[in-house]
């Protein structure tokens, strides 16, 4: 299962000017009745073809990992483009003549995402929405992208196939804005104005439902707004998130629904579909989808579009050291074996695959699938525990091996596997190093690597 980490509180739709609310089109038909909803609060993205996860988390900052080639690089992951125009982004409910729509519009403007993720032998699909047809930009959620190697978008009124790169992300809103290569014969979907969504509101939610590679619609009511909700991944392995401001709908919001349009009667985009759930609140009685309002997406967007990074946007893609750490919040090295054995046996086995150096053990591993604690661990208090090394990365170069201890980057000491993830977030792809460690025999090495791009978050 994807970790679908990396929830946390956006704080709400932003406060200003919405833009005018546009004149409203003849009602439509009622909407189709809802779908079968989600079993759990959970993220919606569909994970195909999953392997059982074994180490924690891959530095830089995405879940554990299987893979066919040795990492990522500038071919394979494309820097992230210039910032794009001001105007790139729409405003909500009648920008650039965006406000008028109908379902069949929206359904025009709604791509399938397929994403690779091959550092932890997955598939992953979810949805997204065009937002600027001309420069290809299309908004979604960042569990869709999340970890992925490679992303494809598809169009399913014409079949035709995109790939794509990262814009950036909100990891805590959980927002991602993609650009296609080569964009032609794209459509905007229309946008309504989330400020103006009542309890009541007739709604029909369209997304790529449970993977299937076709859009379907499923239609149902606003039954709350600015709520706080928790979300975790379907599975429930991994840690729940909180997520505030919002829209809550009885529409049946499925797994692979994730960045998919929440629309209005009058045809125009209101929220975009997170997550859904069958967990009755206290003053709730039945199931409930979620979406990100599109006031607040489309706020963030324009941030990103315009390359504005802060504490919560990321700009292309992150920096990458690959190498596999253990989960937990312990800086004891010991201590975060011991967590991550629990979690390994939690998974059942330990099946792996890697490059043997001869001895019986792996020096490097292309795959990160069910990936066995070290039996023999530095000798230090505190520092970043290595499960293993991918091939060819800038770690495995350096000679780190699975069971040492990361001590310090760039001076700066690191303990628990978050402090590592931070201090490596603070640099860029093609930005050089120091990196100290201590190996399972004891040795204390310090070497000079050069990250390169990986994943996004």
């Amino acid at each position: 299962m994807q970790d679908y980490s990396g929830y946390g509180a956006y704080g709400g739709p932003p406060s200003g000017d919405y833009g005018h609310t546009a004149p409203l089109p003849p009602t439509p038909p009622p909407p189709p009745p809802p779908r079968r909803r989600v079993g759990l609060l959970s993220y919606l993205a569909v994970a195909l073809v999953a392997g059982a996860l074994g180490a924690g988390s891959v530095v830089a900052l995405y879940s554990p990992a299987a893979s066919t080639a040795s990492q990522p690089s500038s071919s394979a992951l494309p820097a992230a483009p210039a910032p794009l125009p001001s105007t790139a982004v729409p405003t909500p409910s009648g920008g650039s003549g965006t406000g008028g729509g109908s379902l069949s519009k929206v359904e025009q403007g709604v791509v399938i995402i397929n994403t690779t993720l091959k550092y932890s032998s997955e598939a992953a699909a979810g949805t997204g929405m065009v937002i600027d047809a001309a420069d290809g930009l299309v908004l979604t959620n960042n569990h869709v992208i999340e970890n992925a190697t490679r992303i494809t978008a598809t169009v399913p009124a014409t079949g035709k196939n995109y790939p794509a790169k990262v814009v950036g992300y909100d990891v805590t809103g959980d927002i991602a804005l993609i650009q296609l290569q080569d964009p032609s014969g794209l459509h905007q979907v229309p946008l309504g104005d989330s400020g103006k969504v009542r309890v009541g509101d007739v709604v029909t939610a369209l997304g790529n439902a449970q993977g299937q590679n076709e859009i379907v619609p499923a239609g149902g009511h606003i039954t709350g707004v600015n709520r706080t909700i928790t979300a975790s991944d379907q599975g429930g392995a991994v840690r729940s998130e909180t997520l505030h401001g919002m829209l809550q709908t009885d529409a049946g919001i499925v797994s692979g629904d994730s960045g998919g349009p929440l629309v209005n009667a009058a045809g125009q985009v209101i929220g975009m579909d997170t997550a859904g759930n069958d967990v009755r609140f206290p003053d709730q009685q039945a199931a409930a989808g979620f979406a990100i309002p599109i006031n607040t997406a489309l706020s963030v967007a324009r941030e990103i579009a315009a390359g504005h990074a802060s504490s919560t946007i990321s700009i292309g893609y992150p920096p990458f050291i690959g190498i596999y750490v253990a989960q937990g919040t312990s800086s004891d090295p010991q201590q975060q074996a011991q967590d991550q054995q629990q979690q390994n046996n939690g998974f059942g086995g330990n099946g792996f695959g890697g490059n043997g150096n001869g001895s019986g053990s792996q020096s490097c591993f292309n795959n990160g699938t069910g990936l066995p604690v070290p039996a023999t661990i530095a000798p230090v208090s505190s520092g970043t525990l290595v499960v293993g090394t991918i091939c060819g990365s800038p770690a495995a170069i350096a000679g780190v091996t699975a069971g040492s201890a990361i001590t310090s980057v760039n001076g700066q000491a690191v303990g628990a596997p978050q402090s590592l993830h931070a201090q490596i977030a603070k640099y860029r792809p093609g930005d050089t190093v120091s990196l100290t460690w201590v190996t399972p025999s004891g040795q204390h090495k310090t070497a000079n690597v050069t990250l390169t791009a990986g994943p996004p978050l």
